[in-house]
Order: C-alpha cells, then sequence, then structure tokens
C-alpha cells in the first residue's frame, strides 16, 4: 500500500462525499437507524468504508493474562529490533489507533501497541474501572508479563487519557528501563476545563450503527477521523453487536466512567515534568500549553511539536508524520533496544544483559 496516501484528509474534501441537502434546508443525514433509507448505499461506499485488517500494520497480536485475576490484555505488536515503543490509546479508542504509524515505526523499532482496560479485545474483572492507577498498574503488570525481569528500552507513548496513563507509570519510577516518554494532544489545563462539558459531547454522539461500515463512516464523516484508512482499521474494534438492539454499539462505556476523569488530568503537567527521561509532546494547536507546561518549555524541559492540519488523533490522521517524529525522537535520544548508546563505546561489555 502507498502510505504516501495516508496523510490527513482535509475536512473540505470529506464534506464532498456526503449527500449535501438542497441548497437552504438543514435536513440532517439520515440516521443510521432510520427504518427507510434515503437510498441504498452504493457499492463504492460500502467498498470505501468497509473494515481493513490490521495484519497489514501489526505483525501479531496476542493476549496476556494476569496471574491471580481473569483480567486479560490484548496486545498488538510489530517490529523486531530497537527499543519498544509500548502505545497507550486514548479513551473510546483501541491499540489499532496507532496502526497506520507502527507500518513506518517498525522499520526501525519494535511497536507494542495494548488495548486498555473495558477496550478493544481486553477483558477485566471490572471493565468500569477506568481510574488513573487501575490503568497505570494495568500497563506495568504487562510490561512485567511480556518481558520479565528482562525487559527491553521502552519508550512510553500515550494519546489523550493513555497519555495520562503514561504520564503517571513513568512518574511511578518503577519502569528501569523507561528511556523516553511522548505525550499526543493532551495538557492539563485544556482537559481540566473540557471535562464538564464531556457528558454532553459523549451523548451526542450517534450511538447505534445497522453495519460498521456505517460506524466508519460516520468517524470520518463526523469529523472524530480525518483519514479514512485508519478509521478502516481502528473503528471496528471500538464497537461491539447489540443482539437486543441488533446494531453495533460502542464497546467502552465511556459515560459511566465519569467519577475517574478528573483524576486522570489533575496535576498532569507537574507529574510530567518531573519524568527523569527525554519527553516529547505533540499538540494538533498551539493554544493548549498551560503555565506549568509553557515555563517548562522555556527552560528546554521537553521538545514540542504542533502537528498542523489534524484533529485530535494525530497518530491516525497523519500517521506518516506521526511515526517520523517518534523515530527522530528516539534518535536524537540515542534511544537504542537496550537504553541511550553511547557513540564510541563499546557496547557487549555486560554481555549477560544480551537477550
Amino acid at each position: 500500500m502507498d502510505s504516501s496516501n495516508l496523510s490527513s484528509l482535509p475536512e473540505e474534501s470529506l464534506e464532498e462525499e456526503i449527500e449535501q441537502p438542497p441548497k437552504g434546508s438543514e435536513a440532517p443525514l439520515p440516521s443510521a437507524y432510520a427504518s427507510i433509507p434515503v437510498r441504498p448505499p452504493s457499492q463504492s461506499s460500502v467498498q470505501k468504508y468497509s473494515p481493513l485488517d490490521w495484519l497489514v500494520y501489526f505483525d501479531e497480536e496476542k493476549d496476556v493474562s494476569i496471574p491471580n485475576s481473569n483480567d486479560v490484555f490484548h496486545v498488538y505488536m510489530a517490529g523486531t529490533e530497537g527499543p519498544v515503543v509500548f502505545c497507550l490509546h486514548g479513551g473510546g479508542y483501541s491499540g489499532l489507533s496507532f496502526a497506520l504509524s507502527t507500518s513506518k515505526i517498525k522499520e526501525k523499532a519494535r511497536v507494542v501497541a495494548m488495548d486498555l482496560r473495558g477496550h478493544g479485545k481486553s477483558s477485566s474483572e471490572n471493565d468500569l474501572d477506568l481510574s488513573v492507577e487501575t490503568m497505570c498498574n494495568d500497563v506495568l503488570v504487562v510490561i512485567k508479563e511480556m518481558y520479565g525481569e528482562s525487559s527491553p528500552a521502552i519508550v512510553l507513548v500515550g494519546h489523550s487519557m493513555g497519555g495520562s496513563v503514561a504520564v503517571h507509570v513513568a512518574a511511578k519510577k518503577t519502569l528501569p528501563t523507561l528511556a523516553g516518554l511522548v505525550v499526543v494532544d493532551v495538557v492539563e489545563g485544556t482537559a481540566m476545563a473540557s471535562l464538564i462539558r464531556m457528558q454532553k459531547i459523549l451523548s451526542s454522539r450517534m450511538q447505534h450503527f445497522s453495519s460498521i461500515e456505517k460506524a466508519i463512516e460516520w468517524s470520518v464523516k463526523g469529523g472524530a477521523l480525518r483519514n479514512t484508512d485508519s478509521a478502516r482499521v481502528s473503528i471496528p474494534s471500538t464497537l461491539k453487536y447489540d443482539d437486543s438492539k441488533k446494531c453495533y454499539v460502542y464497546r467502552t462505556q465511556l459515560e459511566e466512567t465519569e467519577q475517574y476523569w478528573r483524576g486522570w488530568y489533575e496535576g498532569l503537567s507537574e507529574k510530567f515534568l518531573s519524568c527523569p527521561v527525554p519527553k516529547l509532546l505533540l499538540l494538533a494547536g498551539t493554544d493548549r500549553l498551560d503555565r506549568p507546561l509553557t515555563i517548562g518549555q522555556m527552560q528546554g524541559k521537553f521538545q514540542m511539536v504542533v502537528v498542523r492540519h489534524t484533529g485530535h488523533a494525530i497518530q491516525e490522521d497523519a500517521p506518516e508524520e506521526f511515526a517520523a517524529l517518534i523515530l527522530n525522537f528516539i534518535s536524537r535520544n540515542r534511544i537504542g533496544p537496550h537504553g541511550v548508546e553511547i557513540p564510541g563505546l563499546r557496547q557487549p561489555l555486560q554481555t549477560h544483559s544480551q537477550q
């Protein structure tokens, strides 16, 4: 597949795909739940929004069972060398949110994208416990189960809610091989201010879909994602089929986890700045820095890049640029498979640490 076509699509071109109502009319698009469709979908429309297999981007998937519990976490993996780029998705997304960018990152690093509890193919004893402490412990125990005592160098990458989890994991300082931290489009000030609108945003989403294709189409035309191919890979894993309603609904019941939202973001900026590893903050807009981060950036405590022409899910909307930024971060901080590599220093003196 030519990945040069996978950059973010302008919203204008997406709007042209929508069947427009007559001039002067504000008729809404027919609901996927409507009993009489305005017209049957054309074959090309069905093909355009048909699901894409994750195997095009990742190399394998596996379930990580947690000892002494019924928790099973699903991970997607790719690549064979270099440090591990461990990806944590946002609320309501899944590990497949990183699929398109993985196809590029895996050329020079390994990628692990985890479905957090209550998301994707992971299952837990309490899918509604999305407290940052619980998710943080989930990540640490999955890494321990995957690598034991010989963990490779890890670069934590977290988007939105997953960015908060990544920061909390890094701030614990219990991951000895942590070599870098990348936070994607989440800043404490903006996130805290938006919490009062979150329930309204969630309730205004279309809740039922007659097919997976309809859900993919809605996510693109509704502006949630701007890259059709990314939506075709990631959206199916965010849905489940409801037998009683005979339609697809969201897998994650985010609206029922409100008690945890404040904990995701409170104190996040100071925690981020305190993490003792190289840090990169990727933002979709310049207006999102709060005071502590503005001061921290002026002091050179982290690298910041504003990625233009994307929505909230930068890794999905501009996967090529996102992958390049991750690889550049790894390169400039000299992060190798076992940690920071210093030029001129012969590595295999500690042969016991080789895997």
